[in-house]
């Protein structure tokens, strides 16, 4: 037993010659990157000063992987001056070298995010008009997402390289590439479905940031486009999520592909004997003292006759989907104020003739049944 640790304890002297001396040369090379990193930041800072907006953020984004650069490299210098045996300097070599990896996948990952975030500050959301934005918002969040998914993948499939032993069954898989590309194929057809279809979805363009949509039955505003699925903030504030897929696969209404106006309607039925141009000329003066309404269209035609009753169809447009719901809420409600106060015999009744015994229940259902139809 003590011949077996006096044996380790030589394997370990005789794996780390000079400990002190290497140890030294390595903590100051750490030092002297630290050093050098403060003096590279400084001077970077200085020079981009009066340059854009992306360099600047370039530079104070890029701070922490800086650092890790610099220190890579001087740390590179130690290994070689400081003395290592080859055990050693392979072991400190293969870190550098993953070090080097993951620096040259953050540097990619933050250059990206700054470069987009720089590119949509010129489109603003929250604007009258914003298709343009929506456009660009939409195209650049999912082209970012799928760029930092194939950076993360890119980086770890090389750190992994470095390993022989990873190296080897990469070999190994490849010769067998026949039953590994089913069963990679079939294990990744999830993912690869919601790749394709998030490059789909930014070239097509069938749905954009803060679109209005109709889907499953449901009213909402799309809120967030990741790479897998949509998030879309319903009326009431719930959420629905569907995967991206969906929207390459299923029918939905989408509200604002090409614009944000829209045409609302409002559809009621009245009695013959309401004079049609009156009510024209009364929703047309509710729509001109609405603030709702966009100077655009507004229509009133007779679109069907019924047994007892006519369809009126009134049509009124406004700037989005959320001023054409309220105006057609404004419209129902002063149009039929203005009926019943003007013109109450013209809203629809169920009308009875029979014998006096039932007058009074003929006079009953008729009082309960004269309310307004509307859409």
């Amino acid at each position: 037993m003590e011949a077996r640790l006096e044996q380790y304890i030589h394997e370990f002297i005789r794996w780390v010659p000079d400990p002190i001396e290497s140890i030294l040369i390595l903590l100051l090379a750490f030092g002297l990157g630290l050093i050098i990193h403060k003096i590279v930041y400084r001077i970077l800072t200085r020079v981009t000063e009066n340059r854009d907006l992306f360099w600047r953020s370039l530079v104070q984004r890029t701070r922490r992987p800086l650092r890790l650069a610099i220190l890579t490299w001087v740390l590179s210098l130690g290994v070689v001056i400081a003395p290592l045996n080859s055990e050693q300097e392979s072991v400190l070599r293969h870190i550098l070298l993953l070090c080097f990896i993951v620096l040259l996948g953050w540097m990619a990952r933050t250059a990206l995010h700054i470069w987009t975030t720089v590119y949509l500050r010129r489109f603003k959301l929250d604007a009258e008009d914003n298709l343009l934005a929506r456009k660009h918002v939409t195209q650049s969040r999912i082209m970012e997402r799928v760029a930092a998914t194939a950076i993360i993948a890119v980086t770890i499939s090389a750190a992994l390289m470095t390993f022989p032993g990873v190296r080897q069954y990469g070999v190994s898989l490849l010769a067998s590439a026949g039953v590994a590309g089913i069963v990679l194929g079939l294990a990744l057809q999830p993912v690869l479905k919601n790749l394709f279809a998030g490059i789909q979805l930014a070239i097509t363009q069938p749905i954009r940031i803060d679109d209005a949509l109709l889907v499953e039955g449901e009213w909402g505003k799309v809120e967030e486009i990741t790479s897998t699925y949509v998030v879309v903030k319903l009326w009431d504030w719930r959420r629905l999520i569907l995967p991206l897929g969906y929207f390459i696969e299923k029918p939905f209404q989408n509200w604002t592909r090409e614009g944000a106006a829209l045409i609302g309607t409002v559809i009621i039925y009245l009695d013959y004997s309401v004079p049609v141009s009156v009510i024209r000329r009364k929703v047309e003066e509710i729509a001109a003292a609405s603030p709702l309404w966009d100077r655009d269209v507004v229509n009133v035609a007779v679109t069907d006759f019924k047994e007892s009753v006519m369809e009126v169809r009134i049509l009124v447009s406004a700037s989005n989907a959320g001023r054409a719901f309220d105006l057609r809420c404004e419209v129902r409600e002063k149009l039929i104020d203005f009926i019943q106060a003007n013109y109450p015999s013209s809203l629809p009744k169920v009308r009875a003739e029979g014998t006096s015994d039932a007058a009074g229940r003929a006079t009953a259902a008729e009082a309960s049944q004269s309310t307004p139809l509307q859409s």
